[in-house]
């Protein structure tokens, strides 16, 4: 594998009421209570556009992941046979890039309220991207 060095800075922060990975829900819409996305003042320009009501892809990272993981079973369930981190959303993989899809509620300036969102609080915030409709809508 190549280690080059790739550098990906933090734009934003997440602001949320959950802290601990264990009581977090595994998925955005298994009960996460609303957060916030906070941005740097830097990247303020590139939040024109976004609206309440929009549904965004949020890549965040999971800096309280594991790196060293490469199979889990699914949802922790030891029932379950192992399987590779790549066929599962385990925040622990070799680079815990967090991709969640989440609806903007309220933007107020830098900080952007939205539902759906299983972050835990203080997770750094990678990059947002608009969710697309089906090519024949575009």
């Amino acid at each position: 594998m190549d280690s080059s060095p790739y550098q990906v800075r933090p734009i934003g922060r997440v602001e949320s009421p959950l802290t601990d990975r264990a009581s977090a829900p595994r998925q955005g819409d298994e009960g996460s209570p609303e957060a916030w996305l906070v941005f740097e003042p830097e990247v303020a320009e590139g939040l024109r556009g976004l609206r309440a009501g929009s549904e965004v892809l949020l890549l965040t990272w999971l800096d309280r992941a594991r790196r060293d993981v490469l199979t889990v079973r699914p949802r922790g369930d030891a029932a379950r046979r192992e399987t590779g981190v790549f066929c599962t959303r385990s925040p622990d993989r070799p680079n815990p890039v967090g991709l969640h899809r989440v609806e903007i509620l309220a933007v107020e300036g830098t900080r952007l309220r939205v539902r759906d969102l299983e972050a835990l609080d203080g997770t750094p915030i990678v990059d947002v991207k608009p969710v697309l409709g089906p090519l024949s809508e575009r």
